[in-house]
C-alpha cells in the first residue's frame, strides 16, 4: 500500500501566514518561509502554499515568496491562488514549486485543467474544490469559499478528473478550522469513485482524526494547517502516532 501522506498547509495573505474557521476570522500564523522550512525538516510529505487572497498585482509578490520557500525545503510543495492561464503555472514552476493548484479558474473555464495538464503533465497538476453542504446538496464554492456556484461536489470532481487533473484538493468549508474531524463521508465517497489521490482538507483536530480520514476517507494525504503552526500536534509525532495504528506512513529519521 502506498504510504499515505501529511501535508501542512500554508494559507497565505499579504505574506504572512494565517488561519480562520469556516474560511472567515484569519488571524497571523507566522512567516510561510519559517514554517516552510520547519515542516520539511519535521518531515512533512508536501507542503501545500496557498495565497487565499490572490490578485493579479500580487503576482510578483507570490513568486519571490515560492522562490524563498523552494530554498528552504527539500520536499514537494504546492502553490495555489489566482493561478489562470498557462503562465501562471509556468511561472510558479519556474520559482521552485512541484505542482500548482487551481481551483476558481478551472471552475470558469474547465478546458484550463486538460490545457495545463497537456503543457506541464498530470502529476503537476491539483484542482481544488471547497466544497458545503447546502440544502441537501454537496455544493461548489470560489473564491476562496465566498461564492456558491451551482457545481455539484461529486459530478465536479469527477470532470475535473477526466480533464487531467493528478490530485484532487478536497476542502470541507463545513469543517474548516472546527476541529472536529475531517469530512470522512464525501471523501470516502470520492476516494472509492476516483482512480487519483484525494488530499483531505478540514477539520483536523485530533490525531485519531488522522487515522480516521485515512481508513473511514480512505484519503491518499491528509492536510492541516493550525494544529501544526499553533504546535498542538508535531509532524514526528502524528506519524509515530499512525505507525502505532498500522497506517503506512514515511518516516525520515
Amino acid at each position: 500500500m502506498l504510504s499515505k501522506r501529511i501535508i501542512p498547509c500554508l494559507d497565505v495573505k499579504d505574506g504572512r501566514t494565517v488561519k480562520g474557521v469556516n474560511f472567515i476570522e484569519l488571524r497571523d500564523a507566522g512567516d510561510p518561509v519559517e514554517l516552510a522550512k520547519i515542516y520539511a525538516d519535521e518531515g512533512a510529505d508536501e507542503l501545500v502554499f496557498l495565497d487565499i487572497t490572490a490578485t493579479v498585482e500580487k503576482r510578483k509578490t507570490l513568486v519571490e515568496l515560492v522562490r524563498k520557500v523552494a530554498k528552504q525545503v527539500n520536499i514537494p510543495f504546492t502553490v495555489g491562488g489566482g493561478i489562470s492561464s498557462i503562465e501562471d503555472v509556468a511561472a510558479m514552476l519556474n520559482a521552485g514549486a512541484d505542482k500548482v493548484s487551481v481551483n476558481s479558474a478551472a471552475v470558469k473555464r474547465p478546458e484550463l485543467i486538460n490545457e495545463l495538464a497537456a503543457n506541464f503533465g498530470n502529476q503537476c497538476i491539483v484542482v481544488a474544490i471547497d466544497t458545503r453542504y447546502v440544502n441537501g446538496r454537496h455544493v461548489v464554492h470560489t473564491h476562496g469559499g465566498r461564492m456558491p456556484t451551482n457545481l455539484e461536489t461529486f459530478a465536479w470532481a469527477h470532470e475535473v478528473q477526466e480533464r487531467g487533473a493528478g490530485e484532487i484538493l478536497l476542502t470541507s468549508m463545513d469543517h474548516d478550522g472546527t476541529k472536529a474531524g475531517f469530512a470522512n463521508a464525501i471523501t470516502g465517497q470520492l476516494s472509492a469513485e476516483l482512480t487519483i489521490p484525494i488530499i483531505a482538507s478540514g477539520g483536523a483536530g485530533t490525531m485519531a482524526h488522522f487515522v480516521d480520514v485515512f481508513t473511514l476517507g480512505r484519503a491518499d494525504a491528509a492536510l492541516a494547517a493550525s494544529i501544526f503552526h499553533y504546535k498542538e500536534i508535531p509532524v514526528p509525532e502524528l506519524k509515530n502516532y499512525l505507525l502505532g495504528h498500522q497506517i503506512p506512513i514515511r518516516m525520515t529519521y
